[in-house]
């Protein structure tokens, strides 16, 4: 009997189901923060390899991001339809234990090796159903570096990495599963206050205290927050808190809509300029990244659930998803560049049960993303993933509704 597209492409992926897990394991058991994944790098790029993908190592410029694609043009050369193109992104940076900087390496207390996994297996399923079914189209794995720091897709947008895809989606692991994540956008400011230098007994007159432009400027952040919405967040720790004569902070602020995102970053400039005119102090203000709040879309989104849910996984109402912001990340800027999602599955549990005490950035989350269980689940949400991407380049209508609310949502 001949397979239908979707029957070839979920027996594909579970026949690359053991190298998709010794892929997890391997990532798993060497992690390498943002921009140095290079182990990752070059495995994931020789397993796209081996199997039929054209691979662009250290892709747009970038030591650690690479693009893997596989194009097939159908039964007619001369067909002049459409080529429909679908994006999965694949992230495998870890985390620091003390922050982005950190050398002290956490792991994959974000589950990003389940990320890679779920990207890779997603984009053998729809190649596999293309190359069966004569599917005429493009599937893209875009690997993308440092999700946990400065964000690689934005440069790789920024760059091209994107163009041409009528969508690009990526799957979370988390405590839970939630079909409508509502990532916050982040933003991260770098403060350097110059003082300037004098002896303290004989002529303290003559100095600028530029901790006094730190401290005005701390507390002054602190009374902010009793004016923002509970949606926001700011957070700020001092960097240096003086040598010789000058000092330095990180803040980072988050909102749920980029008008508030922008209004946020304003407030806190006033602060920094502000607190450096009071004091005396020259002021240098660095915006060291920002990523911009999700934005999904409900046509990809609500079809990537359906086949969650016929695969026995339950959600929550949007509404009641999308009130409950949490988290941050670099895919909120590919959204807002075309249509995309972002949904989280639960590593702990097939029936959605919550595992207490289990959240991400956690050692417990670390232990937990190397877990059989987990690759069960990644599986699974990478099948719906898979079928969802295989429904863009099938089906022109469901396409163009994509596309059409992603229009209209921008207006």
């Amino acid at each position: 009997m001949q397979l239908n597209p979707g029957k070839t492409l979920l027996s594909a992926i579970d026949k690359a189901n053991a190298d998709l897990r010794s892929l997890s394991l391997k990532i798993h058991s060497h992690p390498e923060l943002g921009y140095q994944e290079y182990y990752a790098h070059k495995t994931v790029t020789d397993f796209m390899a081996e199997r039929g993908f054209n691979v662009t190592r250290h892709a747009c410029g970038i030591e650690t991001a690479f693009i893997a694609e596989y194009v097939h043009q159908g039964n007619n050369l001369d067909d002049k339809t459409p080529l429909r193109s679908v994006g999965f992104c694949s992230e495998y940076d870890a985390l620091a234990l003390g922050g982005s900087g950190d050398k002290v390496v956490l792991g994959q207390g974000c589950g990003h090796n389940l990320i890679c996994t779920a990207g890779v297996a997603a984009a053998l399923g729809v190649k596999a159903a293309m190359e069966k079914h004569n599917i005429r189209g493009r599937v893209r794995l875009l690997g993308t570096p440092a999700e946990e720091s400065l964000g690689g897709k934005i440069p790789m947008l920024e760059r091209g990495a994107f163009d041409g895809l009528d969508a690009c989606m990526m799957i979370h692991p988390g405590q839970f599963d939630v079909l409508y994540r509502q990532p916050l956008g982040v933003g991260r400011l770098e403060i350097e206050y110059r003082g300037k230098a004098a002896h303290a007994s004989s002529s303290p007159w003559e100095g600028i205290n530029a901790l006094d432009a730190i401290a005005m400027a701390y507390n002054a952040i602190g009374q902010l927050r009793q004016q923002t919405l509970p949606s926001n967040r700011i957070h700020s720790i001092v960097t240096n808190g003086g040598q010789a004569a000058n000092t330095s902070m990180t803040t980072q602020y988050r909102a749920n809509k980029n008008e508030d995102l922008n209004k946020l970053h304003d407030q806190l400039i006033e602060i920094y300029e502000a607190a450096a005119e009071a004091t005396g102090c020259t002021v240098k203000i660095e915006k060291a990244m920002e990523y911009m709040p999700l934005h999904n879309n409900s046509i990809l989104a609500d079809r990537y659930g359906a086949y969650m849910e016929s695969f026995g996984v339950h959600y929550n109402s949007r509404q009641v998803d999308e009130t409950t912001p949490a988290g941050s990340t670099d895919m909120g800027n590919v959204t807002h560049a075309l249509p995309g999602i972002h949904p989280v599955f639960n590593i702990a549990s097939l029936e959605g049960v919550r595992e207490p005490g289990l959240s991400t950035h956690s050692l417990l989350f670390a232990e937990r993303s190397g877990t059989e269980l987990a690759h069960k689940t990644v599986i699974r949400a990478a099948k719906a993933l898979s079928l969802t991407g295989l429904d863009v380049l099938l089906d022109g209508e469901f396409t163009k509704k994509a596309k059409d609310e992603f229009d209209q949502s921008k207006k």
